[in-house]
């Protein structure tokens, strides 16, 4: 049996959730960039989807050594035969359920990461044992009877006293879709087992499948997050206005198995300072940490760039007729669109002929397109249609424009439109749209949130958030100091081409997925001795060399064959 694969190949088993290779998002583009960054790796997807319309999307086309994509659901009723089992698993499942909802009520604090992990596993065995168990039983009086115990026994907190049905109900229904990977069959010598590392795009379910991957088959994990998964979920779960005790567990849920894969990880690779400093917080040790910036595809904004540049070599800095403020992003309440019409509107008062482009994506949902209607009533309140004298049509200094619509075709004709781009964000990871405005060479201002202060260096102006008047100040300074606002933008462009592009990025990944490899070898049966210890020179040195090698065998003539592979 010989190796199908190129010499010098790694074989990755990359874990998505909500992204790659469903939809073209950003927050499955640096998924795609970087498997299209190494066409001489090997990848296996498996990906969860978070709902209906995700699927509904499509897969995108994946390069040719993409070897499989599997799919498993994170929504909708279980798949699978009900579940008739004995009293065995019943009992399994009972002690390992008490554990893990032990953990997420909180009693014993001082050990909850351990009877976290001690559940977590317990219920990933029962799930691999008795196929279908786990999810009818999440379902069932046993899970109910047991959550409820550990929210009403000694030293939980107070939060949880008075916990009812229908708050346990909703949690046990979550725990369900979000333990499903546990029961996916991908754990097996011919799925995860083969693969050299798992890389996960998120601490949250997406971890779930590396970390039984490392269990079941010694495979080491990568975790990579540009935004926290458990802070995601906190904020999710106050805005769907979930009751304070389904939040505690819940959030409780996300915050603990963060930890877990933290903890298991070979290599935590955080997308900025921001997002590294939650992550020790939840648990991450520092020695196997490593900052790697999103790349971002610079080559769409190249032309942008290109003609800023070239507008500041030429000395063009008098200021415009109609100075223009820029907003590109998706409407969200994140974002702050509120306070970023009330600055416009403290600037209108000094600069009168000042204009407010907004550019925003599509809406995904009703709730996007509920609060970007919101604030175009807000702008219509504060902004009335004007007119230059009574002949003229009026117009309001605020307008709305979709991306892709003919004033802004591309992002990056919005964020040229703009003499200065603006980020009013009260909430934020990793600030994408910061970074394509500093690729397009624009002066920015941006509110301190998230990672900007990291990203933006010493290039542009930046102010508080829910702060209308240190946001309009800030504009005006640039607005009226066209010859700064240049300088500052064209220092911008050069950082964002020295620290985000897409090449320092996969090369980034590239040596983590090596240097990992070459640590952590996956401990697969056919590579270990009668002890379960690796055997020596199963995988030789040139294995990991870069180049065109030759084929290499399976089970090389100095390595003893195990009786499996015999003919």
């Amino acid at each position: 049996m010989w190796r199908t694969r190129r010499a010098g190949s790694v074989r990755i088993g990359l874990l998505t959730e909500g992204g790659y290779p469903y939809a073209r998002s950003e927050g499955s583009a640096w998924c795609e960039r970087l498997v299209s960054g190494l066409p001489r790796h090997e990848f296996d997807v498996y990906a969860l989807s978070r709902s209906a319309r995700t699927e509904a999307a499509g897969l995108v086309r994946t390069p040719s050594h993409v070897c499989r994509v599997r799919q498993e659901r994170l929504w909708g009723a279980p798949a699978g035969e009900p579940f008739r089992g004995g009293r065995a698993a019943r009992g399994a499942f009972r002690e390992g359920f008490r554990e893990f909802a032990g953990a997420l009520a909180g009693g014993g604090t001082e050990r909850r990461a351990d009877r976290f992990a001690c559940g977590l596993y317990a219920l990933a065995d029962l799930a691999q044992e008795c196929p279908g168990a786990l999810p009818a039983l999440l379902r069932g009086d046993e899970a109910l009877g047991e959550l409820e115990a550990a929210c009403r026994a000694p030293g939980v907190r107070p939060v949880l006293a008075d916990i009812v049905v229908t708050e346990l109900l909703a949690v046990v229904d979550e725990l369900e879709r979000v333990l499903r990977p546990l029961s996916a069959r991908w754990y097996g010598p011919a799925e995860l087992g083969a693969v050299d590392v798992c890389h996960a795009v998120s601490g949250g379910p997406a971890a779930l499948p590396g970390l039984l991957a490392k269990r079941f088959c010694g495979t080491p994990l990568i975790v990579t997050e540009y935004t926290v998964r458990a802070r995601e979920a906190l904020l999710a779960h106050r805005a769907a206005g979930l009751p304070p005790a389904v939040r505690a567990l819940l959030g409780d849920l996300h915050r603990l198995l963060s930890g877990e894969a933290y903890r298991r990880a070979a290599l935590v690779t955080p997308g900025s300072a921001h997002v590294r400093r939650w992550q020790e917080r939840c648990g991450a040790p520092k020695e196997r940490m490593r900052t790697i910036h999103p790349g971002i595809d610079a080559g769409r904004f190249a032309r942008a760039g290109a003609a800023a540049e070239a507008a500041a070599d030429a000395e063009e800095q008098a200021a415009h007729a109609e100075p223009t403020i820029a907003w590109v992003g998706r409407a969200d309440p994140a974002k702050d669109l509120v306070a970023l019409l009330h600055a416009f509107h403290a600037i209108r008062r000094e600069e009168p002929r000042a204009r407010l482009r907004i550019f925003h994506a599509r809406p995904a949902d009703e709730r996007a397109a509920g609060y970007l209607g919101h604030c175009r009533m807000l702008a219509a309140q504060l902004f009335p249609d004007e007119a230059a004298d009574a002949h003229a049509v009026g117009e309001s200094p605020v307008s709305f424009e979709e991306i892709g619509s003919p004033g802004a075709p591309e992002a990056a004709d919005a964020y040229a439109a703009g003499d200065v781009v603006v980020l009013s964000s009260c909430a934020e990871g990793f600030p994408l749209s910061l970074v394509e405005a500093m690729f397009c060479g624009r002066p920015t201002v941006s509110t301190d949130v998230g990672a900007v202060r990291e990203v933006i260096g010493g290039t542009g102006l930046v102010v508080p958030p829910r702060n209308p008047k240190a946001l309009a100040g800030a504009a005006l300074d640039l607005l009226r100091g066209p010859g700064r606002a240049a300088r500052l933008g064209a220092a911008a462009r050069e950082r964002a081409l020295a620290l985000f592009t897409v090449s320092a990025s996969v090369d980034a990944f590239r040596e983590s997925y090596l240097g990992v490899v070459a640590h952590h070898p996956a401990r697969r049966p056919a590579l270990l001795d009668a002890q379960g210890d690796p055997r020596p020179f199963t995988t030789p040195a040139e294995f990991l060399a870069p180049g065109r090698l030759a084929p290499t065998p399976a089970h090389p003539v100095w390595a003893p064959v195990p009786e499996t592979a015999r003919p």
